[in-house]
């Protein structure tokens, strides 16, 4: 069975996200494996400086890169990453799984994103939109779209 790991930057805190999370994750548990690990977002002052920032990112990527397995399909989510359909996103996953991954590892940030090693440390980088969106909710629309495209390969009447 393929495994889908998403690692993010906080907390979900809120009921409703959690609630959320756990519908899906119930609702893909026929498709695959879906896990979260959180990290804990770096301290920052209320005003950091550029320095502070790069540290804080530098912090979290050190706890991420650790958390990912070694034979992964790593997705990091960023701003300057690729905008894909839903179909073509479950393509990217059939394709992984074409080519013997069967381990997908998505990286939410936070605040601030990712750090360039995390980045560099994927092997498809995707954008959820141009616009920007809480890392807490992103968790959970990511989710939603795991599961899309999941129904989309297999011929199930969710995707529309």
């Amino acid at each position: 069975m393929v495994s889908v790991k998403i690692i993010a930057v906080g907390k979900l805190k809120e009921k409703f996200f959690t609630e959320a999370f756990g519908e899906y994750e119930k609702r893909l548990a026929g498709f695959c494996k879906l896990t979260a690990e959180e990290v804990e977002a770096a301290y920052l002052p209320d005003d950091p400086s550029d320095a502070e920032i790069q540290k804080a990112l530098d912090t979290e990527a050190e706890k991420i890169l650790r958390k990912i397995p070694a034979d992964s399909y790593v997705i990091p989510m960023c701003v300057e990453g690729k905008q894909l359909s839903s179909e073509e996103f479950a393509g990217k996953l059939s394709d992984g799984t074409a080519e013997g991954k069967n381990t997908f590892t998505f990286i939410i940030g936070g605040s601030y994103g990712l750090s360039d090693a995390v980045k560099k440390r994927g092997d498809l980088r995707l954008s959820m939109s141009k616009m920007t969106f809480p890392h807490r909710l992103a968790r959970i629309m990511l989710a939603e779209q795991i599961y899309r495209a999941f129904t989309i390969l297999n011929n199930r009447k969710y995707h529309k």
